[in-house]
């Protein structure tokens, strides 16, 4: 009878869990839809909200390890650096003058350490300009996609009337809903099916679960790019869910590595069932730039192939 009333004690704390996290999911899900659809600067802030707040929580980690980065310079570089990048996409500066933030912001960190009356270490260093690149560089390329005006990188929208829809926001909304299907999927698999580990780093991954979060983004991918009519719409889209997927993980797993040796379970607790910002976000993290990169770079490419082939 004991035992009973525990277990049901324990699935009643999982379900409230579980359905915690659901509702705080959906809510996080619907703003950033919200802020996806109304683009330039509403999605800028809210991105430098994001950063600004998961920054603080991987400086928290930092400072578990006994580092000392230089948190405010980075801070306000990160802002800099996402402001800079929404500017030159705008036509408001050049995109050179955007480039220079990144190194510059680099040397200015350096030389605050510098100054500090304790001499910095390499850990200081390093933590600082990671921070920067991680929660800086890397999602200055939402930007960069939500931003994207040429219409063949998203043949589709040459054929509506809604002048609001551009390539930007559907490569950004299909961008997000590969991590959301990779997630899923991996969380749903595993879940079910999953008995063997992907990696010491974080326990409660399968590899059934990672097979299970790629599938779906390849199917979602693949669906993608057949609606969005691109060269070998299906193959194409696939490969870049793939390619999602992938860098899906990375990031997770990464965020996992250093919170493992932080010593800590979660980044923070902003999120109900989530836990902090970076807990949510890390997925996130690498994924646009690789879109960023593959739809930019590589699809112009395959369409210019297929035109000399015609």
């Amino acid at each position: 009878m004991i035992s009973d009333a525990t277990n049901g004690k324990a699935v009643s704390k999982r379900r409230a869990a579980d359905h915690k996290r659901l509702v705080s999911g959906l809510l996080v899900g619907l703003f950033g839809l919200v802020v996806v659809g109304l683009g330039g600067w509403w999605f800028t802030i809210a991105l430098g909200v994001i950063v600004h707040l998961g920054l603080l929580e991987f400086f928290r980690m930092a400072q578990f390890k006994g580092m000392r980065p230089a948190t405010k310079t980075t801070l306000v570089a990160c802002q800099l650096l996402l402001i800079s990048t929404q500017w030159s996409v705008n036509g408001g500066i050049a995109s050179s003058l955007a480039d220079a933030v990144l190194p510059l912001s680099g040397a200015a960190i350096c030389g605050w350490l510098l100054l500090q009356p304790i001499t910095g270490s390499i850990a200081d260093i390093a933590a600082s300009i990671f921070g920067l690149f991680y929660l800086g560089f890397l999602p200055s390329h939402w930007l960069r996609l939500r931003n994207l005006e040429a219409v063949d990188v998203a043949p589709l929208v040459d054929h509506m009337s809604w002048t609001w829809i551009s390539s930007g926001l559907l490569i950004t909304l299909m961008a997000c809903l590969m991590v959301v299907a990779s997630d899923i999927g991996s969380y749903v698999i595993g879940r079910r099916f999953g008995h063997h580990p992907l990696s010491p780093i974080s326990p409660g991954k399968t590899i059934e679960g990672a097979y299970g979060g790629l599938a779906s983004a390849v199917l979602l991918g693949a669906l993608g790019g057949a609606l969005l009519e691109w060269p070998y719409g299906p193959l194409a889209g696939g490969c870049l869910g793939a390619l999602v997927a992938l860098f899906a993980l990375v990031g997770d797993l990464t965020e996992s590595m250093m919170k493992r040796d932080a010593g800590v379970k979660d980044s923070g607790d902003a999120l109900p069932g989530h836990g902090g910002i970076l807990d949510r976000i890390d997925s996130y993290l690498f994924t646009p730039a690789v879109v960023f990169y593959v739809v930019t770079l590589v699809m112009p490419v395959i369409a210019q192939g297929l035109t000399f082939q015609g």
